[in-house]
């Protein structure tokens, strides 16, 4: 009887077919990311970050030391050999970093229809937006990091990570990187959301202009209120007596914003709300003055699926070594850390097991250089291991 586990090219190159050729010739030709380069390619540049964040490797010696053991499987993934140490450094400080960036949005809109969340309940998540955004520190001082200077005069770089996400895929569709210092809010003049979608984030995105102007375009957001926010109350809306008991105040509200030189009052709906789980009272704030306040709270709470997001990211495709001190190359590094992370998104989509995906990772990383077939193996690993064991002592008894 035929096995079915064993596949014809290892597990890494298998991750790699989920990358379509002509896409890359097209992102090439954009960019002529090709045209100063004799040797190591795009698509070999490409490969070979990719090995790094699915490698776990921490330097360029790493990365080239394992390219270097991959050498007899190099060229049926389009490498002719293993790129030298120098070669990988002069790629990463030369060829932009958005070469990578349209690497990855050009496979988000490939596979975004895979990846919609069958779990949603609530109609309004469809619409749904997340924002937010994670600083990576850098060991050295290559971008200002967000925080007061230290006493000791000593400081390390930091590049934020602008993110935004749609509630019903949980991938990022937009990113911009920025020194670690750049403010949150000015991220959302780079939204281009349509009439009807809802918008969730944090406090630190709060900009009263931004909020009039979204409001006048039938956008809705919400967000918490700051401590210190200024405001006056209009009306306080009748509370229901026999559910939602943790809505302690639903009231509309008007606060101040500056177009100019000119003072406009903005009208808002403020929500206090009780959290049981945490014991402390949260403020809502939005410009939505329908929904119930019970759901206001709902889709505040869903917000947490970005910050799910970024611990993903930095737990599995670790952002803690670079292999370059320029930005650059630390941007080339953490697109493909984005890349990884959405190809291992749509092989989970595939699998019938119900992986946690940190597991999954895990289980691809050990077995990269495995010629097994990797949905097979990832919904019955335990079978597949037993076969293989199998049949190597099979092998080893019986050669042919």
């Amino acid at each position: 009887m035929k096995n079915t586990h064993f596949f014809g090219q290892p597990i890494f190159s298998q991750i790699l077919s989920l990358i379509d050729r002509s896409l890359v010739s097209k992102v090439k030709s954009k960019h002529q990311s090709d045209r100063y380069y004799k040797c190591f390619d795009t698509w070999q540049h490409l490969v070979t970050m990719l090995y790094c964040s699915f490698s776990g490797a921490s330097s360029l010696r790493e990365l080239s030391t394992g390219l270097l053991a991959w050498q007899n499987r190099l060229v049926h993934i389009g490498m002719p050999k293993a790129p030298r140490r120098s070669t990988i450094s002069d790629g990463n400080m030369r060829r932009p970093s958005e070469v990578f960036k349209d690497f990855y949005m050009a496979l988000f809109e490939k596979y975004r229809s895979v990846l919609p969340d069958s779990r949603l309940k609530m109609d309004v998540l469809k619409k749904l937006f997340i924002v937010d955004s994670t600083v990576i520190s850098l060991f050295k001082d290559i971008l200002k990091v967000a925080g007061r200077p230290r006493k000791d005069g000593r400081s390390k770089g930091g590049i934020k990570a602008h993110v935004m996400i749609h509630a019903a895929e949980l991938m990022p569709c937009l990113v911009r990187l920025t020194e670690g210092s750049k403010h949150d809010h000015t991220f959302l003049k780079h939204l281009n959301l349509p009439e009807g979608s809802y918008l969730v984030m944090d406090k630190g995105y709060t900009d009263y202009h931004q909020y009039a102007q979204w409001t006048e375009r039938g956008i809705y957001f919400i967000t918490r209120m700051k401590n210190n926010a200024i405001f006056e109350s209009l009306e306080e809306f009748d509370l229901p007596e026999h559910k939602d008991q943790e809505i302690l105040k639903d009231e509309t509200v008007t606060v101040q914003y500056k177009t100019g030189t000119e003072k406009l009052p903005l009208k808002l709906r403020r929500i206090a709300y009780w959290d049981e789980k945490n014991q402390k009272t949260l403020v809502f704030m939005t410009n939505n003055l329908e929904i119930e306040a019970s759901t206001v709270a709902a889709i505040y709470k869903y917000r947490w699926q970005i910050e799910l997001l970024f611990k993903r990211l930095k737990q599995n495709f670790p952002l803690k070594y670079f292999l370059g001190d320029n930005q650059n190359a630390i941007e080339i590094q953490i697109w493909c850390a984005l890349i990884s992370l959405l190809l291992m998104e749509v092989i989970r989509k595939q699998l019938k097991r119900n992986w946690a995906f940190s597991n999954m990772v895990a289980m691809a990383r050990f077995h990269l250089a495995s010629y097994v077939h990797l949905i097979n193996f990832l919904n019955n690993p335990d079978k597949e291991l037993q076969e293989n064991l199998l049949k190597a002592n099979q092998t080893v008894l019986f050669p042919t």
